[in-house]
């Protein structure tokens, strides 16, 4: 039988707008509107975008034992966070492996916010229920699956913030922090983060005021933007995604994510990651862009060793890019090496991060 498709707050106004709609990680979301998905990509890289990222997950933790719960749960140093900010970073199995990937907000001083996967979402909301004792130790900690508590969209672009802005009741946090306005009349928890390599904000609300919102950034001429120019905005900024470029089979450091991993907090998988980076890894996670033509797929093999985790034809590059796991011999910036696109050898040379930088970060 085939399984029911959620639906966000928003649906009906991407029917409306002629989107596109598709399954994605359980959910029926736009993938593009009427002018394309490189229209689109240019409208976020030139102006600004509104993505509906509702499909995302959210889980409150909160409670004294908090702080120590998270510690264990993620990878990175959440005691850094100071309140009202953010941090990104990973969940992990006992054995390095990379179990979703995530970003974490300080709402108060006991209070976190932490914002998951979609198609991870249930997966992790468990794995915190198992787990986040054992960091807590003997004070309480409180979790709440959230997700059915907000919408999201992510508004993005060097326009971005001059627009909510004109729409807040007050100043817009900085750029990894989070504050409490109003925005268009409606309660909104706004996020100074995102996924294109532009700047922008995230903008958290409750459901019911979802549709309100969405219809003031449009009036306010931003732009509506679908997961197609999603991938191709975050691929451009070197922005992994989960099930492509990690998963459970590939642990932090072959991923180049050893920055949000801090061992010495002792979290989850900690001594796996500990002696990975100590001994290095066979493969590890590079950009790349093709340097005579073609398009690389994920699934692509790469020849002498690798594989191709996510590809696509750069909009603003005008070239096709990606990335892909490399033998680390082979790693460094300016490497050439061959991969195998349905038979036909394509000549690629690893990039440095990110393959395209916005002029506003």
């Amino acid at each position: 039988m085939t399984a029911v498709l959620r639906r966000t707050p928003l649906h009906a106004r991407h029917a409306e707008l002629g989107a596109k709609l598709v399954p994605f990680a359980g959910w029926e979301m736009p993938v593009q509107y009427a002018d394309g998905v490189g229209a689109e990509h240019l409208a976020v890289r030139e102006h600004a975008g509104v993505f509906d990222v509702s499909h995302m997950g959210q889980i409150i933790t909160k409670g004294p034992g908090a702080l120590g719960a998270l510690q264990h749960l993620t990878t990175n140093d959440v005691s850094m966070i100071p309140v009202g900010g953010a941090q990104y970073g990973l969940i992990l199995r006992p054995d390095g492996g990379c179990f979703d990937d995530i970003f974490t907000y300080r709402l108060a001083e006991d209070e976190y916010l932490t914002v998951t996967n979609a198609a991870n979402h249930g997966t992790d909301f468990t794995w915190f229920g198992h787990h986040a004792q054992e960091g807590a130790g003997h004070d309480e900690v409180v979790l709440v699956d959230a997700a059915d508590d907000y919408a999201m969209l992510a508004v993005q672009g060097p326009a971005a913030r001059g627009i909510v802005a004109q729409l807040a009741d007050g100043d817009l946090p900085k750029r990894f922090h989070v504050a409490r306005l109003t925005v268009a009349g409606v309660e909104v928890l706004v996020c100074g983060t995102g996924y294109t390599g532009e700047d922008g904000v995230e903008l958290l609300v409750a459901p019911s005021d979802s549709v309100a919102l969405f219809d003031a950034l449009l009036a306010a001429g931003v732009k509506p933007i679908g997961l197609a120019a999603r991938d191709t905005l975050r691929l451009e900024a070197c922005y992994h995604l989960y099930g492509n470029d990690m998963d459970a089979g590939r642990n932090p450091i072959e991923a180049a994510l050893g920055w949000a991993v801090k061992e010495e907090t002792g979290h989850i998988g900690h001594d796996a990651v500990a002696l990975d980076r100590a001994e290095s890894t066979l493969e590890v996670l590079v950009p790349f862009s093709l340097t005579e033509g073609g398009i690389a797929r994920q699934g692509n093999p790469v020849v002498g060793g690798g594989v191709v985790t996510s590809g696509t034809m750069s909009p603003s590059l005008g070239k096709g890019i990606g990335l892909a796991y490399v033998p680390r011999e082979h790693s460094a910036p300016g490497t050439p090496f061959v991969i195998d696109v349905r038979g036909k050898q394509r000549a690629a040379v690893v990039e440095s991060r990110p393959l395209y930088k916005s002029k506003d970060l």
